[in-house]
């Protein structure tokens, strides 16, 4: 059998499930910071860590006799590796889905009674929230060094999967080359007044300004929200609807990842797309690359299988779905990423521990605070 190559649906169709998942990352990561650090504990379980969500009655139930995934990336994207996996290895597997956030709140309120062995999330901070929990379990050398230092994190708790790129989106038709932005705080100019989209409730964004909140301070972080804020920023529920703005000229510049713009040209055709993507490259902010991720949870009793799902998920073949599928960039050697996309080490990204983006409730509570929410 082999992996399908079909593009299933994905990001850019469900702003409202990534808004969800940026406030239930933030609920986890209240109870995992500061004094109240050991209320959201794999140790013990059942942390408080903000108000009650409804998320965990509607989630399906899984088998604790197969290998358990906790997976924050949806079925149609990364439910034919599953089968593939199963396939090959012979491990049977049962999946819950969810977004990333909502299973990482899961998972730090089970405890060491979760059933999860392995778990699989759309972003490096939720990773770092379960990390500083006690959930995750070290990896091997072999296991980390398939992928770039950068893109897993420093304890050895999670690995990287994919690089997702932070970008500006433009128009051509109403940005000129030489009027790009050289920095992120340059789309705070007077020339761009009501001409920038940004999404405060996506998780993509939020992730963003806790990369800014880390690498430039709170006062940074503040001083570039409320620049937006004075300068008319518009605001969209999602990346794809930022992107659809600037493609068809209501928008001169829109902040999203960078594979929005990829599906876009496979679902319409690139002679149909007009927005063009501009990567900063100033080792900023702005230049971001989050990951997606993968790790086994500490308390798993099935650690080998769980290690075989890994492994796979870092295969070549694997790797390769990831590429031409969702257009993400694959992260081990001998894979390529999609054409036309820049050479990843090109885009000079901020040199710092993904998992300090587990920061995520100070993050939100910043964006409320100068009007952004």
């Amino acid at each position: 059998m082999s992996i399908s190559l079909t593009r299933p649906r994905i990001g850019r169709r469900w702003p409202a499930a990534a808004a969800l998942g940026a406030l239930g990352l933030s609920l986890v990561l209240t109870g995992c910071g500061g004094d109240d650090a050991e209320a959201a504990s794999c140790v013990e379980g059942g942390g408080s860590f903000g108000p009650e969500s409804d998320d965990t009655e509607q989630v399906e139930p899984v088998d604790d006799g197969e290998l358990v995934v906790y997976s924050g990336r949806n079925e149609e994207l990364l439910g034919p590796l599953y089968e593939q996996f199963t396939d090959e290895s012979g491990i049977e597997v049962s999946v819950r889905y969810s977004d990333s956030a909502t299973l990482a709140g899961q998972l730090l309120e089970e405890g060491s009674q979760t059933p999860a062995d392995v778990y699989v999330s759309q972003d490096a901070g939720a990773l770092g929230a379960l990390a500083k929990g006690g959930c995750l379990a070290e990896l091997p050398d072999e296991v980390l060094d398939l992928v770039p230092e950068g893109y897993r994190a420093d304890d050895g708790n999670w690995v990287g999967l994919t690089g997702r790129a932070r970008v500006i989106a433009y128009n051509p038709d109403l940005v000129a080359e030489d009027e790009l932005p050289e920095s992120i705080q340059d789309v705070n100019d007077e020339q761009w007044r009501g001409q920038v989209g940004i999404a405060p409730g996506n998780a993509s964004f939020q992730a963003f300004v806790t990369a800014m909140r880390v690498l430039e301070g709170e006062d940074a972080a503040r001083s570039f929200l409320e620049g937006l804020v004075d300068n008319d920023v518009q605001v969209f529920d999602g990346n794809g609807a930022i992107l659809d703005a600037v493609d068809a000229g209501d928008l001169a510049m829109g902040l999203i990842n960078h594979y929005y713009r990829f599906e876009l040209a496979a679902e319409v055709g690139e002679e149909n797309v007009t927005a063009q993507l501009h990567y900063l490259r100033d080792g900023g902010a702005g230049s971001l690359i989050n990951i997606s991720g993968v790790a086994q949870l500490a308390e798993s009793d099935r650690s080998e299988d769980a290690r075989a799902l890994v492994d796979f998920l870092l295969s070549e073949q694997a790797q390769t779905y990831f590429a031409e599928v969702t257009y993400e960039y694959p992260l081990i050697d001998g894979v390529p990423a999609a054409a036309d996309l820049p050479d990843l080490d090109s885009l000079d990204a901020p040199e710092f521990d993904l998992s300090d983006l587990d920061t995520l409730a100070e993050t939100t509570e910043l964006i409320a605070e100068v009007g952004l929410s």
